[in-house]
């Protein structure tokens, strides 16, 4: 037997497993950076939890680029200023947010990093690849019989004392995903929020902004022209607020005339 032979065959062949080997794991690692597509995410902050959404995609020449959705916000389509792909770490910023991103992609399923904006804490941000993002347009479907705009004020809380009172706007449209809502704060400059949930059994309506961190429950009276119910902001105290339905925004004010 020529053990010089058999040795130089186990050489070679070690030789050749490792190049194997080598192979696999590059061909593992560029599949996992695989980034194109649509990650999701929660980020939780001061004044509540704010759904977002990057959508990435990728030239012929191999540039990433992204936009961004913040459902909570009623923001779509925001182009990101910068986007990179380093190895597993991602990099990107929203100069219009004055917002920074950091963070390692994780297999083909995760992005944990941290988000910054302006000078405000870090705050983690764990994005999730998805192929169902958050919503933010809803098929039609026939009106319900609350759908239309309602219109109330309640106590501004302890602090927040340059207005007196608040008023809100709450927007209610049946879709084929069932009731939603937006909302209106003039004296905090917002328009438009989506509400998180809507949610009614029978008269009882209740309204979740967990963008806000705040929840409306009230009921409708039987003429469906007013609702009584509490305004709830974190942990904060309820405070009684009415609801009245404006005719500009009524079903009946969108049906055509005959």
């Amino acid at each position: 037997m020529n053990f010089r032979g058999s040795n130089r065959y186990h050489a070679v062949m070690k030789y050749t497993f490792a190049i194997l080997v080598m192979t696999l794991a590059t061909a593992c690692v560029g599949q996992a950076q695989d980034i194109t597509g649509d990650w999701q995410g929660t980020l939780t902050n001061d004044m509540g939890e704010l759904r977002l959404v990057v959508h990435i995609t990728k030239a012929a020449d191999g540039t990433l680029k992204a936009t961004m959705d913040s459902p909570d916000q009623a923001m779509a389509g925001a182009p990101l200023d910068t986007f990179t792909l380093e190895g597993a770490k991602v990099h990107f910023t929203l100069n219009v947010a004055k917002g920074i991103f950091d963070g390692t992609l994780k297999g083909s399923a995760s992005i944990s990093g941290n988000w910054t904006q302006g000078t405000s804490p870090k705050m983690p941000l764990v994005l999730n690849k998805t192929t169902t993002p958050f919503k933010l347009q809803h098929d039609p479907a026939p009106p319900s019989d609350i759908d239309g705009a309602w219109e109330g004020t309640y106590d501004a809380p302890q602090g927040e004392r340059l207005h007196n009172a608040f008023h809100v706007i709450f927007h209610i449209k049946n879709t084929a995903d069932g009731l939603t809502a937006t909302v209106d704060l003039p004296e905090a400059s917002i328009k438009g929020w989506p509400a998180a949930a809507v949610t009614r059994k029978g008269s009882s309506i209740k309204i979740s902004m967990k963008q806000l961190n705040t929840i409306f429950s009230g009921k409708a009276n039987k003429t469906l022209d007013a609702m009584s119910g509490d305004w709830t902001q974190g942990d904060g105290p309820s405070r009684a607020v009415v609801l009245k339905r404006t005719k500009e925004d009524s079903p009946d004010a969108q049906k055509p005339k005959q």
